[in-house]
């Protein structure tokens, strides 16, 4: 697979509480430089990346009732539709993992569902094309609830499920933190889940090709990270991804 093939598939991710706005001027001139997918940035700073990317083919990627999910609907629509409005090309919202734990999965798909008319709603007035990528936050679920809130996701009309915020802090019974980023395993069962044609995003702890590659051969189209250049850096581009997965 061609550099400039994965280059498209990252989403160039800088969501951390002390980020300024040198750093998100910074990032947005790395993803031009080497056409990143997106730059995944807090929504404070969409309307500066917009200034930043006018000229530009990279997408504005914000996260929407980040990072727990619990978020009232009404408020994930405000926040989406306001993102919009600024600029954003694409909403990464955080679905409710509260209901999802408790298996209120009428309560997940409607809380989606709410945030995709509002985008649509927003977009079309518009004009344009927005994308709805719904965080699962898989560390916290076991294999049906993540299947199942997949399957909310398809039927409230998002276009990708994805696997983290990055920020989660999931403990053992030892108190000790256990893995919160993506993993193979679970991006393997949410490609299952959702067909061929659905987005899958692998977010949290990709940091190496490997570990990216990893992520695209279990079935992710989309690679949320940080470390995009490094990992573009060290590509092979002997790498064979089937086009089944891509």
């Amino acid at each position: 697979m061609k550099k400039e093939t994965v280059a498209k598939m990252i989403d160039h991710t800088l969501l951390a509480p002390t980020a300024g706005i040198r750093d998100i001027v910074k990032l947005c001139t790395q993803a031009e430089a080497y056409h990143f997918a997106s730059v995944c940035i807090n929504p404070y700073f969409v309307a500066a990346a917009k200034n930043e990317l006018s000229n530009s083919d990279v997408h504005i990627c914000t996260v929407v009732g980040f990072p727990l999910g619990l978020n009232t609907t009404d408020v994930k629509c405000f926040e989406a539709v306001s993102a919009i409005k600024n600029g954003a090309d694409e909403i990464d919202m955080v679905m409710n993992i509260g209901a999802a734990i408790d298996c209120r999965f009428n309560d997940v798909e409607t809380d989606i569902h709410g945030v995709v008319c509002a985008c649509r709603e927003e977009a079309e007035r518009l004009g344009r094309k927005v994308i709805v990528k719904v965080i699962l936050e898989t560390c916290f679920l076991d294999d049906p609830t993540i299947a199942t809130a997949c399957q909310c996701a398809v039927r409230a009309g998002a276009d990708f499920v994805k696997t983290s915020t990055g920020f989660a802090a999931p403990k053992g019974i030892d108190g000790n933190l256990l893995p919160n980023g993506a993993s193979v395993h679970h991006v393997q069962l949410m490609r299952k889940t959702v067909g061929a044609d659905f987005g899958v995003k692998a977010s949290g702890g990709i940091r190496s090709a490997r570990s990216a590659a990893s992520m695209i051969l279990a079935g992710a189209t989309r690679i949320g990270t940080s470390s995009g250049i490094q990992i573009l850096d060290a590509w092979d581009e002997s790498i064979e991804i089937p086009e089944t997965v891509r």
